[in-house]
């Protein structure tokens, strides 16, 4: 079980390369969940890891993708784009999960128990709300060599 889901998890961080956060109607949503700009930590507090909380400061509800003992993660659906939440019991898991993903390469806003996957100009602006550390991975896959023509 613990292998499909991150398995699961890890298919989705390519996708995520591509998308990232913010939405127009933010302000409505964060209304709407009862989550207002005043409620966002300040720089140095870290949020706690509840996709569902998470979700409200960055002014989304997300939809739960996966809810399994190891990992819960939703997804964050806006206008312009989209974002996971991933959230784990321990931050030994955390790390299991981004070594996983390391193959991949890309940013990440990680914090305790959490991690934030959005395009890499979107993670500055959660840092903000949501407190924690942009980690850079790198990908282990092949890299493009400038062509002779």
């Amino acid at each position: 079980m613990r292998g499909a889901a991150l398995a699961a998890s890890l298919a989705i961080v390519p996708l995520t390369a591509a998308c990232g956060g913010g939405d127009d109607d933010a302000d409505t949503k964060r209304k709407r969940s009862g989550v207002s700009v005043s409620d966002a930590p300040a720089k140095g507090v870290v949020a706690p890891a509840k996709v569902e909380v998470i979700a409200g400061l960055t002014g989304c509800t997300p939809e739960i993708r996966i809810d399994a003992t190891e990992l819960r993660q939703g997804v964050c659906h806006t206008r312009k784009v989209d974002y996971l939440i991933t959230t784990f019991p321990s931050d030994e898991l955390k790390e299991t999960w981004l070594d996983s993903a390391s193959g991949y390469g890309g940013k990440y806003l990680v914090g305790t128990e959490w991690i934030v996957s959005a395009q890499p100009q979107m993670l500055e602006g959660f840092r903000d709300r949501l407190g924690g550390t942009i980690r850079q991975l790198r990908g282990t896959g092949p890299v493009a060599e400038p062509s002779a023509s």
